[in-house]
């Protein structure tokens, strides 16, 4: 077996898992955001007839796509939230404290948990060893109940990825030509497993990407096996100990790719899949009415670092806005004591409430019409953050930072040789 069908055996009871097989398996923990968690209420109580939670402990709930509140609407979402914590007795809730996913890996996940969520980004946890995938609120009712859910054990594709970063390329860069390579399709109910040199030398935070937008393949799981940084971002955040797991040495992958990132160059997902991607030389100097440095594909410290280091004593163009949001308190209150806030204020940045922001358009940040958004985020669908005919393109926190200053895309090698 390999990774992910031997966290599935140990969560099923099973002493082996195999592709498309059919297993039980239990949760170490069930996640859903103010987006989700009212319809999983309503299912829980209605159509399941249930009165209590099976682990309460297990429960993680999160206010982060409308937050602060955007909305009656979104007041009355919060309100049912916060009153079916407290009657049920969930300790674990975030009003309003950043996103999810960034929650999830700061406070609670561990290397070879299970762990679903009521979000299809749930898969970002990968990139500290758990396998973690989205579902919907059906599924995580049953869950509450249960504790429990049944899932098949998916084929795995494998991907090696060599070779040294060149300045102003990052792992957004890496994932975007990865979907584009294999297409939106190409991991359909497949699990995503990450390896090599290339990937070891990236941080946390960079595997985070990469994780988070495995689902935009259609991948079912993303996976980066454990090691040293692995261990010191968990003791940062005061937890460390974790089941080692070792594939067996005839694991099977039902494909393997290989990439070298001394050959990538940055990378621009344009409207409106996450599957047209192309280099940025095809994009450079077009214009872009916003620009958004965020949400759980890119709003951690170190993208915030990214950009404040290109646009200290710099200015963000007049005819741009350029909005920042952290991806959780954490975050935020890291990222003022080492001074980016202030860096990013002075350019002509305006930074809003940790949460999902201009990713969704469920807060602030919406473009009206025929608008260009230009986004560190992990979508660029018809509408997703305003008018129907804005459009959306994806790029790295260096792109964003260096298309603020022109307001225009620009190539962030231009400014950091």
């Amino acid at each position: 077996m390999n990774y992910i069908e031997k966290i599935l055996a140990m969560h099923s009871g099973k002493k082996e898992v195999k592709p498309g097989e059919i297993i039980n398996v239990k949760l170490d923990y069930i996640m859903s955001n103010d987006a989700t968690t009212t319809l999983a209420i309503d299912i829980f109580k209605n159509q399941l007839q249930c009165e209590e939670v099976t682990d309460p402990e297990k429960l993680v709930v999160v206010m982060d796509h409308y937050t602060p509140s955007t909305s009656i609407e979104a007041a009355n979402t919060h309100m049912k939230m916060r009153n079916f914590a407290k009657e049920q007795g969930i300790d674990f809730v975030y009003d309003c404290k950043g996103v999810c996913h960034q929650i999830m890996m700061e406070k609670h996940v561990n290397p070879g948990n299970l762990v679903i969520g009521a979000d299809s980004h749930t898969c970002t946890y990968g990139a500290i060893g758990a396998l973690s995938t989205g579902m919907g609120s059906t599924d995580i009712a049953i869950a509450w109940s249960e504790g429990e859910v049944w899932m098949k054990v998916p084929e795995t594709i494998r991907f090696i990825v060599e070779g040294k970063w060149h300045s102003g390329v990052y792992s957004k860069d890496l994932i975007l030509k990865i979907i584009k390579d294999i297409t939106v399709s190409g991991a359909t109910y497949k699990a995503m497993q990450f390896e090599g040199s290339a990937i070891e030398s990236l941080s946390i935070s960079g595997r985070t990407t990469i994780c988070n937008m495995a689902i935009e393949a259609g991948a079912k799981f993303a996976y980066i096996s454990p090691d040293r940084k692995t261990d010191e971002f968990l003791s940062e955040n005061g937890r460390g100990d974790y089941v080692k797991i070792v594939p067996d040495e005839e694991a099977n992958y039902i494909k393997t790719y290989k990439y070298n990132v001394n050959e990538l160059s940055p990378q621009i997902a344009y409207p409106s899949s996450v599957g047209n991607v192309m280099d940025i030389k095809k994009f450079e100097g077009l214009k872009v009415d916003e620009i958004f440095l965020g949400a759980c594909t890119n709003g951690r410290l170190e993208d915030i670092e990214i950009a404040a280091n290109i646009l200290k004593g710099k200015k963000v163009s007049k005819n741009t806005r350029f909005i920042v949001t952290p991806a959780s308190n954490d975050v935020y209150i890291n990222a003022i004591k080492a001074g980016y806030i202030e860096i990013l204020v002075e350019a002509g940045g305006i930074i809003s409430t940790p949460g999902c922001s201009a990713c969704f358009g469920g807060s602030i940040g919406v473009v009206g019409k025929k608008e260009r958004l230009l986004s560190t985020a992990n979508r660029n669908f018809v509408g997703r953050v305003g008018a129907s005919d804005s459009e959306i393109y994806l790029g790295s926190p260096a792109v964003i930072a260096a298309s603020a200053i022109s307001g225009k895309i620009t190539d962030p090698r231009r400014i950091l040789i």
